[in-house]
């Protein structure tokens, strides 16, 4: 028998290509009907679990009250609990945060870690907004989902616009509510609270591993590899920084206000540095200035998109001249560019795979909270290398079994384990 939401979806139109959810689920259909998925599976996996809005009231500096809209999606709790971030922007939708909190589900699974996949967010202007209003609502956020997050329900970590600091008041409100330090509640924290080591650059990690493990099997070599990076925050930083180290030559990094090139390589350890004192990448002098959008279609051998989503539509994906795809960020290719990347042929190692470095040692941070015992930075580095590159080969072997594109192949290999443990557990009544 075939259900409806099986019947073939009508192809996106422009409007909808840059919707997270529209493409999140259009790749979770395909790979679903791929797997010939039982449709009632299908319907469990294909939509969240529970969808959190909240509206919270801040005191802000000058005495005004100002109330702040707040989301939390948990998508799946079946593998273990919910685990993902929380952003902070004025462009934060319901549908931006369901699609991330299916992403996260499905990204645990490629990786093979216990947890499901959840999101969060709160519409704010954070740039405008003093560190003390921040706490405020940060807290009072906290507060508002008390119920719902916990070490054994679900765990936040930093995204956009969050950090350290941002777990820091959520742990210790968290806390104060459970009348002791629970710090497993977030991961993502400073050190001395509880937070792992590696795991700042974790997410950069795991992406030059993966680049690695490409190269290897195009039989390529670092020393011969150009890159460029589109975005230079945390995970774009440590990308550029741990490539640069083994050897590749990054020539281009782009941010969102304009970028730099070097056809000879630039030198990160320098960048950092400049932009440690300036606050900015521009004027930086080993790299002249360059188009921010240009920077995306030229010529290289590793492109990196590591800023946001839906940097790559069907309006540039033609113009790409990269031979891998290396997906930092999550969701920056849109379902429609997909298509135009396959027939030209370029290796894509998706956001699922690629940017799993980061929720990797946020397993590991939670783990050594709820132990209590802590790991060196080498062990968390050397079982985040085991992880990535085992399950880069599983991607890359599930590709050619079913002869489907790396990103199809992530997507089916999650939704297989997802699938399999949610039929093991199966329907409570």
């Amino acid at each position: 028998m075939q259900s409806v939401v099986k019947e073939t979806a009508p192809a996106l139109t422009l409007a909808q290509e840059t919707n997270p959810w529209e493409a999140q689920a259009a790749r979770f259909d395909e790979a679903a009907h791929r797997l010939k998925l039982d449709d009632g599976i299908w319907k469990v996996l294909r939509y969240p679990a529970r969808e959190i809005i909240v509206h919270i009231p801040v005191q802000m500096d000058d005495g005004r009250i100002e109330v702040f809209t707040g989301y939390r999606v948990q998508h799946s709790v079946a593998r273990g609990p919910g685990k993902g971030g929380i952003r902070y922007a004025p462009d934060v939708s319901l549908d931006e945060v369901r699609a991330l909190a299916s992403w996260m589900t499905w990204k645990c699974a490629v990786v093979n870690i216990p947890f499901g996949g959840a999101k969060g967010g709160i519409i704010c202007d954070p740039k405008s907004m003093s560190q003390g209003e921040l706490e405020r609502m940060t807290r009072r956020y906290t507060a508002a989902l008390i119920e719902f997050i916990g070490p054994e329900k679900d765990v936040p970590a930093p995204d956009m616009n969050t950090n350290e600091q941002t777990m820091a008041w959520i742990m210790d409100t968290y806390s104060m509510h459970m009348g002791q330090t629970i710090n497993a509640v977030v991961t993502g924290k400073p050190v001395n609270l509880g937070g792992s080591r590696g795991r700042r650059e974790a997410t950069g990690r795991g992406i030059s591993i993966v680049t690695d493990q490409a190269l290897k099997h195009l039989n390529m070599v670092p020393a011969e590899t150009t890159v460029i990076v589109q975005g230079f925050g945390n995970v774009g930083s440590n990308s550029a920084k741990l490539l640069w180290d083994k050897g590749y030559k990054v020539i281009g990094i782009g941010e969102y206000d304009g970028a730099l090139f070097n056809a000879d390589g630039i030198d990160i350890s320098e960048l950092l540095e400049f932009k440690a004192k300036k606050g900015t990448i521009h004027g930086f002098p080993g790299a002249q200035a360059a188009d921010k959008d240009e920077i995306l279609v030229s010529k290289c051998d590793v492109l990196i998109p590591a800023a946001t989503e839906n940097v790559i539509t069907s309006r540039n994906a033609a113009k790409l001249q990269c031979r891998i795809l290396c997906e930092g960020a999550n969701g920056p290719t849109t379902t429609v560019a997909d298509k135009i990347l396959e027939e030209k042929g370029i290796f894509v190692i998706p956001d699922i795979l690629a940017n799993a470095g980061g929720v990797t040692t946020s397993y590991f941070e939670w783990v050594q909270d709820r132990m209590g015992y802590f790991w060196t930075e080498d062990e968390v580095n050397q079982r985040l290398e085991r992880i990535m590159i085992d399950s880069f080969n599983d991607v890359l072997q599930y590709s050619v079994a079913h002869g489907v594109n790396n990103r199809t192949a992530a997507y089916m290999l999650a939704i297989d384990r997802v699938a399999y443990t949610t039929k093991q557990r199966g329907m409570y009544a």
